[in-house]
């Protein structure tokens, strides 16, 4: 398996594209105008084919560019741009929007755009190695920071921090950007937040979701041990301190995790304050899973699934997950007529959408929803 630290796409293409079966194919192209933007799509796409490595190498190193070699961007690749929208009660939300880079390839097909929605303390940072990856694809990018996380405002009243009402700002942000079709990539609370759209948007606008360790059914241990830490240890002395934080409370979600990746987490979920490390979140989150009942019956959320299976569905499993458990896959697989399960080893709650093997399944779900131009 792919070690996680391995993170670009462009520096890491070798260990997707495995390579075909028929290197005859792979000989064909040696010689031609062929980029490595190509290779990759056609390589992502056979990904499941395991032979003739040497004959695919030998042919990306004689035909990539220089820069797909040395890990960076293709020249039309840019960086995110941040943009701001006002919520309905004058709240200043954030999210960061990449433009889709010029592939080369296909020009009369049109790639899906992809809205990002973060977990329930996270922000739009968890995104930056998918969001690359998609871009460098074709695809244009949103993330999106929900009130009290990220660069939005914080809200003065933590009932706020409650599911309806984000969907509400999240609906707002879509207004804005003018998005006729696109596809949802949700991790965790964003998964809960794309079923809860299957009411407001039909399949012909929003086209497909994409649920990070996510699903009609949550498992109650989870959200206890979530509530347990959420709102804790606000601030830290360095990334290290924040690193060392996490490994102690998740690490045995992910047990492939090195200190760099450790450290890479922290950069996601903290910044820099006035020379103090501050985890990107309002603390009075917590107070929305300490208010709740554990004796209250759980909400159904299965006929929100269901209002999904006029359109594709991709089920991101972490194997550690102590949220998502392996009988939720099942149902969701046994319900939905179009749904794909894409477990990630050595992961828990929730995959961190940095490894090459999870960017190649999101390529190839996605590759069904282009449409032409």
């Amino acid at each position: 398996m792919l070690p996680v630290r391995f993170r670009h796409p462009c520096a890491i293409f070798f260990h997707v594209l495995r390579s075909f079966s028929d290197t005859s194919v792979l000989r064909s192209l040696k010689g031609k105008d062929t980029s490595y933007w190509q290779l990759l799509k056609i390589g992502t796409i056979f990904d499941q084919h395991h032979n003739g490595m040497e004959t695919f190498l030998e042919i990306v190193m004689n035909t990539a560019p220089q820069e797909a070699l040395t890990g960076t961007l293709p020249s039309t690749a840019s960086e995110p741009v941040e943009f701001t929208w006002k919520s309905s009660d004058g709240l200043q939300l954030s999210g960061r929007d990449w433009a889709p880079a010029e592939t080369g390839t296909d020009e009369t097909c049109e790639k899906i755009p992809v809205v990002c929605l973060p977990g329930l303390s996270r922000n739009s940072r968890d995104f930056n190695d998918i969001a690359r990856f998609l871009q460098a694809s074709g695809h244009r990018v949103i993330a999106l920071d929900y009130r009290g996380r990220g660069r939005s405002d914080w809200d003065s009243d933590w009932r706020n921090y409650a599911l309806p009402i984000e969907e509400n700002d999240i609906a707002a942000a879509l207004d804005l950007l003018g998005l006729e079709r696109f596809a949802v990539l949700g991790t965790s609370r964003g998964g809960l937040h794309a079923l809860a759209m299957s009411l407001r948007y039909p399949a012909s606008r929003m086209a497909a979701v994409i649920f990070n360790d996510i699903g009609p059914h949550i498992e109650m241990k989870a959200i206890h041990r979530i509530a347990a830490t959420l709102g804790h240890k606000m601030k830290s002395e360095s990334m290290e301190e924040v690193a060392t934080n996490l490994e102690h409370t998740i690490g045995l979600q992910f047990p492939s995790f090195e200190r760099e990746d450790w450290l890479k987490l922290a950069g996601q979920l903290a910044s820099d304050h006035a020379g103090q490390i501050v985890m990107d979140y309002d603390p009075a989150l917590a107070h929305q899973l300490a208010s709740l009942d554990d004796a209250a019956p759980a909400p159904d959320l299965w006929p929100l699934y269901e209002k999904l299976t006029d359109r594709p569905v991709l089920i991101i499993h972490g194997e550690h997950s102590d949220l998502l458990s392996s009988d939720t896959c099942k149902r969701m697989l046994e319900t939905h007529p179009n749904a794909r399960l894409k477990t990630i080893p050595g992961q828990g709650h929730a995959p961190v959408l940095w490894e090459a093997e999870t960017h190649a399944a999101v390529a190839a779900f996605l590759e069904q929803l282009q449409t032409e131009k």
